[in-house]
């Protein structure tokens, strides 16, 4: 179960990145319609106003939709399969079929709409709350159905939940500089009306808070003597963080190369799955009490 559930989390990182390869080459129109490639072929074939390039791209990111679509699917067999039943986990499993034929249909949405900005950030945002609920399927999957219990101090765990609140809103800020620079998918494709020297300051500045967070947090939890894995958690997060801010800056001044583009795609997607880290290691569910065994002496003894 935490197998499939660990590689829903990597498929789902890894289509988002596949998106960001899409957006940085060009190829959000690539194939011009949907759900078919072409109006008269679901797989590519020559067409005089697409770049074959462009075509194989944006048909080859529609196809890793199949790849997470299975594996999310191996997770609703899963725990389906499991012994006793875990219904909390039948049912976090089950929202990943779902999510991702809401994703798919959205992207006929962000067809239909010629690389809107607003539908293509929301494309994004619903890759990042599927992904929330994949890490959540694989942290449960890992504990027991005891009610929650922290295992550090209550202002703790509210500082982790406000750093992760804040990842949110540095992901939503980075979508908004993303919708307004350069890289727009096709060159039909419209872009938010900001300044850009303006959002990027500003997804900076929520950067620069988000990193404070997560010194702060895992600072407390070194002092505070937090559980191993809580503290862990944390400078990973912030190492993370830190990564992201350098590959940030630098394509910053090199004028937003496509390659770093990509890989600021993938920074800010191990940054959200990194908090969601942190959050579930702020807290345990006690294994469920099993039935105690019969002893060998009983069980022999006559009627």
């Amino acid at each position: 179960m935490r197998g499939w559930a660990l590689a829903s989390v990597v498929v789902n990182a890894g289509i988002t990145v596949s998106g960001a390869v899409v957006r940085v080459t060009g190829s959000g129109l690539g194939c011009p319609t949907w759900p078919r490639c072409t109006p008269d072929s679901f797989v590519p074939v020559a067409h005089p106003e697409v770049d074959p390039l462009n075509m194989a791209i944006e048909f080859g990111n529609r196809l890793v939709t199949f790849l997470v679509l299975v594996v999310g699917l191996a997770c609703v067999v899963a725990a389906m399969r499991l012994s006793p039943r875990r219904e909390s986990l039948v049912r976090l499993a089950w929202l990943q079929p779902v999510g991702i034929a809401a994703q798919a249909l959205w992207g006929g949405v962000v067809v239909g709409t010629m690389l809107n900005p607003i539908t293509v950030s929301m494309h994004f945002l619903l890759s990042i709350g599927l992904t929330a609920a994949c890490w959540a399927l694989y942290a449960r999957a890992g504990e027991g159905d005891a009610p929650a219990r922290p295992v550090v101090h209550r202002d703790l765990r509210r500082l982790g939940q406000v750093l992760v609140a804040a990842v949110f809103v540095l992901v939503v800020a980075g979508v908004v500089v993303t919708g307004t620079g350069p890289h727009s998918g096709d060159v039909v494709a419209s872009r938010f009306g900001f300044d850009i020297e303006t959002v990027a300051r500003l997804h900076a500045d929520v950067a620069y808070l988000v990193v404070g967070l997560t010194f702060a947090l895992a600072f407390a939890l070194r002092v505070t003597g937090a559980p191993l894995r809580a503290r862990r958690a944390a400078w990973t997060l912030l190492a993370v963080e830190l990564l992201q801010g350098v590959i940030g800056y630098v394509q910053y001044f090199l004028g937003v190369p496509a390659a770093l583009v990509t890989l600021h795609v993938l920074g800010s997607t191990l940054v959200w799955i990194c908090a969601l880290r942190v959050v579930t290691a702020l807290r345990t569910h006690d294994p469920l009490d099993e039935p105690a065994a019969r002893p060998v002496a009983e069980a022999a003894a006559p009627a």
